[in-house]
């Protein structure tokens, strides 16, 4: 049999996988395997059997590498032992901890350990604790475990910050040479109210060409960045450490930032009424939406105005309201900023792009960190604004990038795979709508899907389903465009404050603004990503050969994508602890609430009112055997019938919170109207009366199910929609 590398990825239930360096299949373990190692150790494993459905399984035949990383978790005393229970339940084991190695920690506290003995067949593994934490009900507690499970890097080194120390609190004549001067230029920032990096900056005017109201034209686009090219120097400390980091993570009422405060939020920080350092992306943009022209340029410029998108919106909707009044200088510019919106969203049309209108949540916090309500976010006509600026800079930036045949870290987001591809097919199908998608979908079809089916009861799911085809983007070297936006070519640009990526980006065009080209030069602390971090690539990826400089760019856009998907997932991981804590408050409450997903055990409800997502388990349903069908997506009881698809309505009581598991558990109190959804199955018999049969069935089995005790449950997890935002929760950085 073979044997192959890669990292070991473990499970909750004490099975594991392999991912393999070669980005095959992974690799299942049996529990009696993962005694031996422990979650993201890498090893090389012999592949013994396939199982039915040809996956392999195998064994560990050599440990190669043991992860040196610190364990979180909390300290427990059983039986006269001393020992750690890992926050993250992958690790499978518990770590005994002798007396002398607990640094006077007390029982029920969360440490971080380092590993001084590893596992083996007949022995736990062996540690010492090297910080305390505190308790875990701390205010902000979930963050720094967060931090540390996710190895989220969130200390500067001593360099980086004596690095930024050094730097000027203003701006030097030295600082202005060579660069536009557009301190006259009216831009303003557009944020969020919670925002404090402004990177991007915004200024719109009408084009005319010739005399008389014939000659307009189009509209002239300014979109200016903060230049931080011009203090993030290649090899500096700082460069280091933002390469490291790769992206800011965001959490409730907490920023770890990719660059110091002094950067961030000071010298790289478009404030108002400050002259900062910006790279401009100037564009002529016609009355059909296209980029008819752009240049690039460095230049210094003043904000002369911070605004909000509340604002924005507000003189928006009424230009003679208190908010426009209070904004009258900047009316016209703001109004001309919307025209050519409007022009550019008519463009996207016309190119299909897809734009699902989902709905996002904020999490509002009291001062002890604890959540105090979850909101809906309304989208406005000033996210859009800036989304469609921000997307058509990156756009330029991409074709200057290619037109001077440059290397660069593309934004490159690939349609669905063929088993995705004929999932989605299959579910559109059981829906009867007479809409599908072909074997080599185009994005205007996904798109056609959505507006078709927005005014549906069910329309957020199907959107959902939509999402789910799609495959994550990711940043890489390779270019084969942004399918979701439905760009040939397509790179971040616009967000240097906290992505490392558009800090590249930036370097790249300064050295072609120059005559000169940009050459990639990673550090020994900047390694190249290992093949265990390298997320997988898109299927359609040309395989050529490439130089040591390609390969370099391939190593960095491998690594921000996997620190990318690190953040995010270190942020859900903290979101969801605070929905598990609050929702403690809540066990034993009913609430009405819509399925959003459905699995073989169980389904997921979304709760309308708290936008809080458990699961009621397959247990929970009723007495009687349940299929699901994946085509359908839904369980259907095989003697009554009964079918719980996405998109049905229903009423839960909270039954469980698993705080350690991120895991809420509802139990089924009853059935909403009759919808849709369950209607729509009976259509071959032509009779509702056998729907309303149906529901009558379904609410007899719901009564036999309160008096089932709930067996062992299992999690889902949700897929990742790929909807990269901007600090907090825009959609400015697809």
């Amino acid at each position: 049999m073979s044997e192959v590398e890669g990292t070991v990825l473990g499970h909750r239930d004490g099975h594991g996988f392999v991912r393999r360096d070669d980005n095959e299949p992974d690799i299942y373990l049996a529990p009696q395997e993962m005694r031996a190692v422990l979650h993201r150790d890498r090893v090389r494993v012999r592949v013994l059997r396939y199982d039915r459905k040809g996956r392999p399984e195998g064994r560990v035949v050599d440990i190669l590498e043991r992860r040196k990383s610190p364990i979180i978790g909390r300290l427990l005393h059983e039986n006269g032992v001393w020992l750690v229970a890992p926050e993250d339940r992958r690790y499978g084991q518990d770590i005994l901890i002798p007396k002398n190695a607990t640094a006077n920690a007390a029982v029920g506290q969360v440490v971080a350990i380092e590993l001084t003995e590893a596992p083996s067949m007949y022995s736990q593994p062996v540690g010492r604790i090297t910080e305390v934490l505190g308790e875990i009900d701390d205010p902000g507690m979930e963050i720094e475990i967060a931090v540390r499970k996710y190895e989220v890097p969130h200390r500067f080194s001593a360099e980086t910050l004596a690095q930024a120390a050094g730097l000027p609190d203003h701006l030097r004549p030295v600082d202005k040479r060579q660069r536009i001067d557009l301190t006259d230029v009216p831009l303003v920032t557009i944020d969020g109210e919670d925002a404090r990096d402004f990177d991007d900056a915004v200024y719109c005017e009408p084009l005319k060409r010739g005399k008389g109201k014939a000659a307009f034209d189009g509209w002239r686009l300014i979109v200016a960045i903060a230049d931080v090219s011009h203090y993030v120097k290649n090899g500096d400390a700082l460069d280091d450490d933002a390469y490291e980091r790769a992206t800011s993570v965001y959490f409730p009422r907490r920023v770890i930032p990719m660059l110091p405060e002094k950067l961030s939020n000071g010298l790289c920080s478009l404030n108002p009424d400050e002259e900062r350092l910006c790279m401009v992306c100037d564009m002529l943009v016609t009355q059909g939406g296209e980029i008819e022209a752009y240049q690039f340029y460095p230049a210094v410029m003043r904000s002369h105005a911070r605004l909000t998108y509340a604002e924005v919106a507000a003189v928006l909707a009424n230009t003679r309201g208190v908010e426009a009044v209070r904004r009258k200088d900047l009316v016209p510019h703001l109004l001309h900023l919307h025209e050519v919106y409007r022009a550019l969203l008519k463009q996207r049309g016309t190119r299909g792009a897809i734009d699902f209108e989902t709905t996002e949540t904020q999490i509002v916090c009291d001062d002890n960190g604890r959540i105090e309500k979850i909101v809906p976010r309304t989208r406005t006509e000033a996210h859009r604004l800036i989304e469609e600026a921000m997307l058509a800079a990156n756009v330029c930036s991409a074709d200057f990038i290619e037109r001077h045949k440059h290397a660069a870290l593309y934004r490159v987001h690939e349609g669905p795979t063929p088993e995705k591809r004929v999932t989605l097919q299959n579910y559109l199908k059981s829906l009867g709508l007479g809409l599908s998608v072909s074997d080599d979908p185009k994005p205007s079809e996904l798109q056609a899907i959505a507006q078709a089916t927005k005014d549906r009861p069910d329309a957020a799911q199907i959107h959902a389903m939509l999402l789910r085809s799609m495959q994550q983007a990711i940043y890489t070297a390779s270019n084969s465009g942004h399918f979701g936006l439905a760009y040939e070519a397509y790179t971040h640009f616009t967000s240097p404050i906290r992505r490392y990526p558009d800090l590249l980006v930036h370097r790249v065009i300064k050295a072609l603004l120059h005559g000169k080209r940009y050459h990639l030069v990673l550090s020994q602390v900047q390694q190249p990503a290992t093949p265990s971090k390298m997320p997988r690539k898109p299927a359609s990826a040309p395989a050529k050969p490439h130089s040591q400089e390609m390969v370099l760019w391939e190593s960095a856009g491998a690594h921000c994508s996997a620190n990318e998907r690190r953040a995010d997932e270190a942020s859900r991981d903290v979101e969801a602890w605070l929905k598990c804590r609050f929702m403690r408050d809540h066990l034993g409450e009913e609430y009405a609430g819509t399925v959003t997903a459905v699995t073989s055990f169980g389904v997921f409800i979304t709760l309308d009112e708290l936008y809080v997502e458990g699961l009621v388990h397959i247990t929970e349903l009723g007495g009687e055997y349940f299929r699901f069908d994946e085509a359908r997506q839904e369980l259907r009881g095989e003697r009554s019938g009964v079918r719980y698809a996405v998109g049905s309505r229903a009423r839960v009581q909270v039954s469980r919170v698993d705080l350690d598991g991120r895991k809420i558990d509802f139990r089924m109190v009853r059935e909403g109207e009759v919808d849709e959804l369950l209607i729509r199955g009976r259509k071959s018999t032509g009779s509702a009366v056998q729907a309303v049969k149906d529901v009558k069935t379904k609410d007899r089995a719901v009564k036999a199910a309160r008096s089932k005790v709930a067996g062992g449950r299992a999690s889902g997890a949700k897929t990742d929609r790929g909807a990269a935002k901007k600090s907090p929760r825009t959609r400015r950085s697809r």
